[in-house]
C-alpha cells in the first residue's frame, strides 16, 4: 500500500508520478445456455390395462387433456406404441418411473 501511494504521488522535483500499470482483467467467454437434448416417452401397450385406466392415468400425469390422451391410448392400442410426449432426460425418466407406478408400460428414448 505504502508503495502505491508514492506512485500515485508526484515526486519532490515536481514531476508527474506514473501509475502502477494494471492488466487488464480477462472474464472466460462463457457459453449461453444450452437447451435440453429431447427425449421421447413412448407409451406401449399392454393387455393387462383397461383403456380408460391408461386414459386417466396419461391425464393425471402429463399435460395432455382427455382427448389427446384417447388418442395416444388408442393408437398405442393398434399400433403397440404411441408417442406421448417429447422433454428433456430427467423429466422424461420420472414421467417413466411415474407410470410404472400405475402399472403402465413407458420407455424414453433420445428425440431424432
Amino acid at each position: 500500500m505504502a508503495d502505491q501511494q508514492k506512485t500515485n504521488r508526484a515526486d519532490e522535483g515536481g514531476g508527474a508520478a506514473l501509475a502502477p500499470v494494471r492488466k487488464a482483467k480477462t472474464n472466460p467467454k462463457r457459453k449461453p445456455p444450452q437447451p435440453l437434448p429431447p427425449w421421447n416417452v413412448l407409451l406401449h401397450n399392454d393387455p393387462k390395462n383397461t383403456l380408460e385406466h391408461v386414459v386417466v392415468s396419461i391425464v393425471e400425469l402429463t399435460p395432455l387433456d382427455k382427448d389427446a390422451a384417447t388418442e395416444r391410448t388408442q393408437e398405442a392400442h393398434k399400433t403397440g406404441v404411441s408417442l406421448l410426449l417429447t422433454t428433456h432426460k430427467e423429466r422424461a425418466e420420472l414421467y417413466k418411473d411415474q407410470f410404472e407406478s400405475k402399472s403402465l408400460t413407458v420407455t424414453i428414448e433420445p428425440a431424432e
